[in-house]
């Protein structure tokens, strides 16, 4: 790590992240003609995003810039592949095997799945032999988050937290990151048996939506778990929720899986093949 990632990581401790992010929010929001489309213009400037891949190519439609930043691609923007697919556009992080519960943030750190699960002992039994897999969303991908495999969401837990920024350089220096950080999580029992779906927050995200409950954070200052009266199946590749501002992945499996031959901080784009369920072979 350079002094200068050093730097910035030390620096986000003493902010106020919440205040920040909500403030952000309140920008993002705004339908102002002007502001709107200035700001969308100039993002697509800066991160040079492809707006021929959006249902919506027109950048002045969208009424927000959240509206913008949370965009529909059009149907054939992502087919999908076999096996267990990746649920958002971004970087594969960190991937491969829950290690005596623990997961791989970045060399040298490790948190483990009780913490990112909101501090449930016996759901995070369910993962102890399982496998993980990080996606890191920058600010020019996709932001929209789907289904890696076919669901029935058993709970959803709201677990407050700081909002550190999510980067590569924050998840090299700040310990247990995704497991400090606002996150939501869903849990999902699938074909291969649980599935947890880590929507973790970061800096300047002013809120986490899910499909079935709309926008969840930000809550108040304590944990809140959910459960809802009807079942609710999430199909392979449906959308299952968005970030109003870029972050992170984090799926967890209770069955190992086999992934791809991946090299270290891979590119994927929503709905690629990144791996299947290792089922033994019973002889």
């Amino acid at each position: 790590m350079t002094l200068s990632q050093k730097a910035f990581s030390l620096l986000q401790y003493p902010l106020p992240h919440h205040a920040i992010s909500r403030l952000t929010g309140q920008f993002a929001q705004c339908d102002n003609p002007w502001v709107k489309n200035t700001l969308i213009k100039a993002f697509i400037k800066q991160f040079n995003v492809d707006m021929s891949e959006a249902l919506e190519p027109d950048p002045t439609a969208y009424a927000t810039f959240n509206d913008f930043f949370t965009r529909a691609l059009k149907d054939d923007a992502r087919p999908f592949g076999a096996g267990i697919l990746s649920p958002a556009d971004g970087t594969l992080s960190q991937y491969g095997r829950l290690q005596a519960g623990q997961l791989v943030q970045a060399k040298g750190h490790t948190y483990s799945a009780q913490t990112l699960l909101g501090g449930d002992s016996i759901l995070a039994e369910e993962f102890l032999k399982g496998s993980f897999a990080t996606v890191y969303l920058s600010p020019s991908d996709y932001h929209r988050v789907h289904m890696p495999v076919t669901g029935t969401l058993r709970e959803m837990i709201y677990v407050p937290g700081r909002l550190f920024s999510v980067n590569q350089a924050t998840a090299a220096y700040v310990p247990g990151l995704f497991a400090r950080n606002e996150r939501l999580v869903c849990i999902f029992d699938t074909e291969h048996g649980a599935m947890a779906m880590v929507l973790v927050g970061a800096m300047i995200v002013a809120a986490i939506e899910t499909v079935w409950s709309g926008q969840v954070t930000p809550l108040s200052g304590h944990p809140q778990r959910m459960q809802f009266g009807q079942p609710i199946v999430l199909e392979k590749g449906a959308e299952m929720g968005r970030f109003k501002l870029g972050s992170t992945v984090v799926m967890c499996f209770a069955k190992p899986v086999d992934f791809a031959d991946f090299k270290p901080e891979i590119k994927v784009q929503m709905g690629q093949s990144v791996g299947h369920i290792d089922t033994p072979i019973l002889l």
